[in-house]
């Protein structure tokens, strides 16, 4: 009978410091107090890293905004969304510290980021988190 081996896979993960939230571009909307909108951004092809064993995280990131005095540049955003390729966070922070990098470039009257990560050993997770101005 053959012994199985243990194969260790050497990987860097990176921290979440390593996330600029000043990529992120506020654009002027030209229609503040005129009318109410939800925009609604869809970036299928997030990746992070699993803190606990450096194995990939792919998830569809979605943003829900209600726009107050600006609106996002997507270009900014992707690319902001990139840096998280290589950075090892949990599904509940990485959703979190979205939002958060988010309501403060934009301040928006409401916003919403969901994560929805496909499974791992057969669990499948959701992360919703809100902000709404007060």
């Amino acid at each position: 009978m053959a012994t199985q081996k243990n194969h260790d896979v050497p990987y860097t993960i990176g921290t979440i410091e390593s996330v600029r939230p000043d990529m992120l571009e506020p654009i002027e909307y030209a229609y503040k107090g005129r009318r109410d909108i939800v925009i609604t951004i869809h970036q299928p092809e997030f990746t992070s890293v699993c803190p606990m064993t450096g194995l990939p995280d792919f998830g569809t990131i979605t943003v829900r905004y209600r726009p107050n005095a600006s609106i996002i540049e997507l270009k900014s955003l992707k690319f902001y969304l990139l840096q998280y390729r290589n950075v090892g966070i949990f599904y509940e922070h990485v959703v979190n510290r979205i939002l958060d990098d988010l309501v403060t470039v934009l301040a928006p009257q409401w916003m919403e980021v969901q994560g929805g990560f496909t499974a791992r050993g057969g669990l499948t997770t959701e992360v919703v988190a809100q902000f709404n101005m007060e």
